[in-house]
C-alpha cells in the first residue's frame, strides 16, 4: 500500500511539472518575463524565465497529497513535518516569484529567507520535545537561507538545477527509506519528480529557465528537508553528501573572490561549473560533470552511513578526493581539450 502511495506522489509531481508549462509558457512570453544575459550568464539570448512557477505548483501539490497518505512509522509526526516543508516551499517560491516580477532589495530578500528558515526550525523543534534547544532556531534559519542562495548561484547553465533536484531528492528518498522516515521518502520523491519534469523544458530547443521562483524553491525544499532530517536524527552522511558539491563550489568561489578583493555579490562566472563551459564544455557536459561528482560523493556518503568505522573513514577520505578532483576539473578539461585540438592541428598539418 505504501509503495503505491509513493508512486502516486511521484506521478503527481512529474505529470504536473511536465504538463503545466504548456499553459504557463505562453503567458510568461506575453508578459515579457525574460532572463536578459549579464556578466554572470552562460547564455547569450534573452530567454523566458519564471517557469519554476510550474514546479512551485507540482511539488507542493505532491506534498499535500503525501500529508494524507500512510507512512512507515509515526504517521502524525510525519504529516506535521511534511506540512512544515510545504509551508517553507510555498513561502520560498512566493519570495522568488516577487523577485522575478518586481525585484527585492538584498536586505528584504535575506530577511524573508532567514525568517522562513527560523520559523520552520522553531515549529519542528516544538513538535519534537527532544529538540528544545534555542541554538537550533538561528542555525536552521541560516541553513535554509544559505542554501536557497547556493542553489540560486548555481542555477547558471541548462540542466544543472533540474538534475540537482532529481539527484538530491532521490538520495533523500533513499535515506528516508533506510532510516524508516516515511515523510522523508515522500519529500524526496516529490522534489526529484518535480524537477525531473522541468528538465525536458529546460533542455529543449525552445528552452526556458526556472527563474528565482524555481531556484528558491529548489534550495528551500532541499534545505528544509535536510533540516527536518537532522532534527529527526538521520545520519549527517545521508544529509550532507548529496549537497556537498554545490556547497563546496559556492564556498570556494566565494572565498577566492573575497581573497582577491573582489565584490563577492557582483555577478560573475567563476564557479567551477561556469568555468567548465568557458574552457569548452557544453552546458549538458558541464552539468554531467557536476552530476557525476554529486553521485560519487552521495554513494560514498551512503557507504559511510551504513558501514563500520573503517568504511566510514575510507568513504570520507574518498569523498574529499572527489571534491578536490571536481575543483580541478576546469583545468583538467582545458588541458585535455587543448591536447585534442593540438593533435587535430598536427594531423591536418601532415
Amino acid at each position: 500500500m505504501e509503495l503505491w502511495a509513493q508512486v502516486t506522489v511521484g506521478a503527481i509531481a512529474l505529470v504536473l511539472a511536465l504538463v503545466l508549462p504548456f499553459f504557463v509558457r505562453p503567458i510568461l512570453a506575453r508578459a515579457g518575463v525574460l532572463d536578459v544575459p549579464n556578466a554572470r550568464s552562460s547564455h547569450t539570448e534573452p530567454t523566458i524565465r519564471g517557469m519554476g512557477i510550474t514546479t512551485a505548483v507540482a511539488l507542493p501539490a505532491a506534498v499535500i497529497v503525501a500529508v494524507f497518505l500512510p507512512q512507515s512509522a509515526n504517521a502524525l509526526q510525519g504529516s506535521l513535518t511534511l506540512a512544515v516543508i510545504l509551508a517553507v516551499v510555498l513561502g520560498a517560491a512566493a519570495i522568488g516569484w516577487v523577485e522575478d516580477i518586481r525585484g527585492l532589495s538584498v536586505k528584504v530578500r535575506a530577511g524573508l529567507q532567514l525568517a522562513l528558515g527560523g520559523v520552520a526550525t522553531a515549529v519542528v523543534a516544538i513538535l519534537d520535545p527532544g529538540q528544545q534547544q534555542l541554538w537550533l532556531i538561528p542555525a536552521g534559519a541560516v541553513a535554509v537561507a544559505a542554501y536557497v542562495n547556493v542553489t540560486n548561484f548555481m542555477d547558471g547553465i541548462n540542466g544543472i538545477s533540474g538534475t540537482h533536484g532529481l539527484l538530491v531528492g532521490g538520495f533523500y528518498a533513499y535515506a528516508g527509506y533506510m532510516t524508516g522516515h516515511g515523510w522523508m521518502v515522500y519529500a524526496g520523491i516529490a522534489i526529484a519528480m518535480a524537477f525531473a519534469g522541468f528538465l525536458p523544458w529546460n533542455l529543449s530547443r525552445n528552452k526556458v529557465f526556472l527563474g528565482d521562483v524555481g531556484s528558491y524553491l529548489l534550495g528551500a525544499s532541499i534545505a528544509v528537508t535536510a533540516m527536518c532530517a537532522f532534527l529527526a536524527g538521520v545520519s549527517v552522511e545521508y544529509i550532507f553528501s548529496p549537497v556537498l558539491i554545490y556547497l563546496i563550489d559556492t564556498f570556494v568561489t566565494f572565498l577566492r573572490r573575497l581573497l582577491a578583493g573582489e565584490r563577492w555579490y557582483v555577478a560573475h562566472r567563476q564557479h567551477v561549473y561556469q568555468r567548465l563551459t568557458i574552457v569548452g564544455l557544453s552546458h549538458v557536459q558541464a552539468t554531467g560533470v557536476v552530476c557525476a561528482a554529486t553521485i560519487l560523493v552521495s554513494v560514498l556518503g551512503v557507504v559511510a552511513a551504513r558501514g563500520g568505522e573503517v568504511a566510514q573513514i575510507l568513504a570520507t577520505a574518498a569523498g574529499f578526493a572527489v571534491v578536490l578532483a571536481y575543483l580541478r576539473t576546469p583545468t583538467l578539461f582545458q588541458m585535455m581539450l587543448r591536447h585534442t585540438a593540438s593533435r587535430k592541428d598536427g594531423g591536418h598539418g601532415s
